[in-house]
């Protein structure tokens, strides 16, 4: 089903009447090639349009509810993924296993994914580690949006995955440690993005990975870095990341006055945390 779904979704991005998501795509700089490679899709404002095409496949109401592609409400069975562009989500066996869609108007939620289902959980799969898991390198960069993952991949590096719209997992951690032995963690340069970081440090320490946090100046994420800088300043920023634990210290300075006591005080016991918390005795 979700395999039909993903052709439906593609053919109608090409194909479709409709040509908001094709533009949209071509407004963020992505090529026919990485289109294609990613099976990226466009769902149209219909409420019955992939249930019919699933109809016709000899597939049950029932069976689309459980693959998330369609909901029930009322009696009625109508499509789920309506009027967004389409991120099909792939398992490290090549099954198209869910989906990730996202609005291109005001209309909320901004981004939809694929709830739990047979063959899909958000907190233990990975945005293209299908890919990632082929290249040499042994390290990993990880985004938070299909986006910064398909615009990095696409500027040539194929060793980047992004987490399902959630903050990372102990399972996702564990699947990285799999792979790599560095993680190379370019979250947005916003508040939030800056707590989640410190999250994914904690896991992966826990599976003794490496971790490298990249500090981008002038771009908010490395979709935005790339088409301002190029992909060979990309490349020099990865190459120049900083430590985690260099990050966790500088982030102990926030908000304190150290020409006061009370500050100097509060930033030792914060640093002290932060140093108590290394394990590799090297450093």
């Amino acid at each position: 089903m979700n395999r039909i779904a993903a052709n439906f979704y593609y053919t109608n991005l090409i194909k479709g009447a409709d040509k908001t998501g094709l533009s949209y795509f071509a407004n963020r700089k992505l090529t026919p090639q990485t289109i294609k490679k990613y099976g990226l899709g466009y769902a149209s404002d219909s409420w019955n349009e992939l249930t019919d095409v699933l109809r016709s496949k000899g597939y049950s109401d029932e069976e689309m509810t459980d693959a998330w592609l369609a909901g029930h409400k009322n009696g009625r069975t109508f499509v789920m993924f309506r009027k967004r562009v389409m991120s099909p989500i792939v398992d490290l066996r090549g099954n198209i296993i869910g989906f990730g869609g996202r609005v291109l108007d005001d209309s909320q939620p901004k981004y939809l994914n694929t709830g739990k289902t047979p063959v899909f959980d958000k907190g233990s799969n990975l945005f293209s580690m299908n890919f990632a898991k082929n290249s040499n390198a042994k390290r990993l960069i990880l985004c938070e949006g299909y986006m910064d993952v398909i615009a990095v991949n696409q500027a040539g590096f194929e060793n980047v995955v992004a987490t399902l719209g959630t903050a990372i997992t102990p399972d996702q951690a564990r699947l990285i440690s799999h792979y790599a032995e560095e993680v190379i963690i370019a979250y947005d340069s916003d508040g939030a993005g800056q707590k989640a970081t410190q999250k994914a440090i904690n896991h992966f320490a826990d599976v003794g990975l490496r971790t490298k946090i990249l500090h981008m100046e002038g771009a908010k994420d490395p979709d935005e870095f790339i088409k301002k800088f190029g992909r060979d300043r990309f490349r020099l920023l990865i190459d120049g990341s900083n430590d985690a634990n260099d990050f966790m210290l500088d982030k102990c300075e926030e908000g304190l006055d150290l020409s006061t006591d009370i500050g100097r005080v509060e930033l030792l016991k914060r640093t002290a945390k932060v140093l108590a918390g290394i394990e590799s005795p090297l450093e």
